[in-house]
């Protein structure tokens, strides 16, 4: 699967997942929304959950958004593509470790490979971070779930059992 992100290199670059993610060869990061190809967009604001029927929807291509929180929502719906967001996952990054749905894009990138029920190449993704392997395995379950859900609402379902318990 091809994996793409829209970078606007609004965060500190030493921090930057995605910017490591092509360091080391495990996605492509474009500059102009125009270049980003078609595919499944991971975007918060969507209104269909992730799910493993998605997988054949992008045509093998997965894409985030990396930016701002403030100029998430507007980047993202102009992007072309299906648009789905991550279901409830756990972040395991230093800066938001612990907190639900506050994931950096390379936690992003390798929760919807997992979902898709690709989890070798989630954890060849998250090779390059020493809490990447943290990142699936506090997230184990829910991943494991989601990924033998048949479609979004049953991810809605599963997530909801994970709220619950917040």
């Amino acid at each position: 699967m091809e994996v793409h992100v829209y970078y606007e290199g609004d965060d500190d670059p030493k921090k930057c997942t995605a910017r490591r993610l092509e360091r080391f060869g495990q996605a492509t990061l474009h500059r102009s929304m125009r270049a980003v190809p078609y595919g499944v967009v991971l975007n918060p604001h969507a209104e269909r959950a992730l799910s493993p029927a998605d997988a054949d929807e992008g045509f093998g291509t997965l894409v985030a958004l990396d930016c701002s929180w403030e100029s998430a929502e507007a980047a993202s719906f102009s992007m072309r593509g299906v648009h789905r967001a991550l279901p409830f996952l756990v972040a395991a990054n230093p800066v938001n470790y612990g907190r639900p749905f506050r994931l950096t894009t390379a936690e992003a990138l390798a929760g919807a490979l997992a979902i898709f029920g690709r989890l070798e190449d989630a954890q060849a993704l998250l090779e390059p971070f020493r809490w990447g392997e943290t990142f699936l395995t506090l997230n184990e379950e829910p991943l494991r779930r989601y990924s033998e859900c048949a479609d979004s609402s049953a991810v809605v379902s599963v997530q909801a059992d994970y709220l619950a318990e917040e």
